[in-house]
């Protein structure tokens, strides 16, 4: 559903180094698959846009905010890694694109764990 967003982008701008369609798996295990044994994903979670469906279902299911990012998007259906320089062209080109773009983090070397949470998902009573 992204394609031709990231397509504009990628044929237009450079500076687009990976990207990672966020299915099952979450962020958790879907963001290790498109960086080098090297890097962490450090995710930002207050910059994380949650959709009420998604706090419906972790209140219903009395899901754990881990186990909702390792098991749904949470509202994250793709994520783009793009270096710094570009970022602000990338981020105009997909919102002239009609997506809605958020920076939920940064790419880092990698000291233990290759995606790293920081603060608190937002999965209070939608």
């Amino acid at each position: 559903i992204y394609v031709k967003a990231l397509l504009a982008a990628l044929r237009t701008i450079g500076g687009i180094k990976a990207m990672a369609h966020i299915t099952g798996g979450g962020l958790t295990e879907n963001l290790p698959r498109v960086l080098p044994a090297t890097a962490a994903a450090r995710i930002d979670l207050a910059a994380v846009n949650v959709p009420a469906v998604f706090r419906w279902l972790a209140g219903l299911g009395a899901i754990e905010p881990g186990e909702m990012l390792r098991t749904f998007n949470c509202g994250v259906g793709m994520a783009v890694v793009v270096s710094a320089a570009h970022a602000d062209e990338v981020t105009a080109s997909l919102t002239a694109s009609g997506e809605s773009v958020a920076t939920i983090g940064r790419i880092e070397e990698r000291a233990g764990a290759p995606v790293v949470y920081d603060g608190v998902l937002a999965l209070g009573q939608p």
